[in-house]
């Protein structure tokens, strides 16, 4: 089966072109290359590539990012390369060398065995020549995709990946212009429920990654705004909810007290009647703005199921840590945390699924 290999790149060294020269070596014979704005410096390497057999260069005039490079070349596929059967995907990989044509194999074999699935680069990071930056910085995101997202995903940030055929309509429609373009990719098909497979690749890193364009504070905000959004959007929601559950309870405590009605039974009826309300201004607000879901009225029943659910637990874990000497209200604000965290994963992965 054909391949198209995309390599995206701003402003590349000369090894470049050997590494292309090597591509073809390896069998490879449709390379795209997308120049990502590079400097005039950059243009000789680019043509070169370009006088190759079974070689292309996709120009951006100006730095668009590599999430828009990556689309533009799924679209080139799409208009030049697919339709006939005889490619199979794409597989995309760095400039800068990191990815080696054995690896590019390793990649292009395992889309040969599964073909409707999205192959990952997956490379081992407690590598002794990682730069600890690199290290620390994957292994975060690694943890956040697993606790916000979902997914098993051991390299979230891998740029050697393979890319069927079936997907790549879907994934050039995708938002992101620059590095969290391949995060927002990990997130849609765990999301869509697509399979990834990961196949283990060397770790390389040349001159301790310097020839990496990837900004640790911006690109690191874009990352994680992908990862984080919907849980943001939880957060307000369980925010909001909380101010209309207590302004509630006290409009209604004050009319009760103002008519007569005892302050006991006031605290009660307050209570439950603001409960009530805000937890359904909660669930429409999850449901229709956090979750964006489709599913029908049982989605209310697993909701509430969950919120008595949550508060049996709350009470017996407070309880829990209150035996063995830790203080209630210390207890009450660990608990809740982590119940909060837990709910997150059960609404958006059982109540409010995503696609339906």
């Amino acid at each position: 089966m054909n391949y198209l290999i995309v390599i995206p790149a701003l402003n590349p060294g000369d090894g470049l072109i050997q590494y292309v020269e090597d591509l073809l070596s390896g069998g490879y014979k449709h390379i795209l290359v997308v120049d990502d704005g590079s400097r005039d410096g950059c243009r000789y390497i680019f043509d070169a590539i370009a006088g190759k057999e079974g070689c292309e260069v996709l120009r951006h005039e100006v730095n668009m990012g590599k999430g828009r490079a990556l689309k533009d070349a799924m679209v080139r596929y799409l208009s030049s390369y697919a339709g006939d059967g005889s490619f199979g995907g794409i597989i995309t990989a760095d400039s800068d060398g990191q990815h080696t044509v054995e690896d590019v194999g390793k990649v292009a074999s395992a889309l040969n065995e599964s073909p409707e699935s999205l192959i990952l680069g997956a490379r081992d990071f407690n590598a002794g020549n990682v730069p600890p930056k690199s290290r620390f910085g994957n292994k975060c995101t690694i943890v956040a995709l697993r606790l916000f997202i979902g997914g098993s995903i051991s390299d979230t940030q891998t740029g050697l990946r393979g890319i069927p055929d079936s997907m790549i309509e879907r994934f050039s429609k995708l938002s992101g212009e620059r590095f969290e373009y391949e995060t927002v990719m990990l997130t849609d098909a765990i999301h869509g429920h697509l399979p990834i497979r990961e196949v283990p690749i060397k770790t390389v890193y040349i001159n301790n990654n310097s020839e990496t364009h990837f900004n640790p504070i911006k690109d690191s905000v874009r990352i994680y705004s992908v990862i984080l959004g919907t849980f943001f959007r939880y957060s307000l929601s369980s925010l909001s909810s909380f101010v209309v559950d207590y302004a509630l309870f006290l409009g209604i405590y004050h009319l009760l007290t103002g008519s007569g009605t005892g302050t006991g039974r006031a605290v009660w009826l307050a209570t439950a009647s603001a409960r009530v309300c805000s937890s359904l201004f909660n669930y429409t607000l999850n449901k229709k703005v956090v979750f964006r879901s489709r599913r029908g009225p049982v989605t209310l029943l697993l909701y509430y199921t969950l919120c008595v659910t949550q508060a049996a637990c709350s009470a017996a874990l407070v309880n829990l840590l209150g035996s063995v000497s830790v203080p209630v209200s210390a207890a009450k604000i660990i608990v809740d945390c982590i119940l909060f965290v837990i709910s997150y994963r059960v609404q958006k992965g059982l109540i409010f699924k995503s696609g339906q």
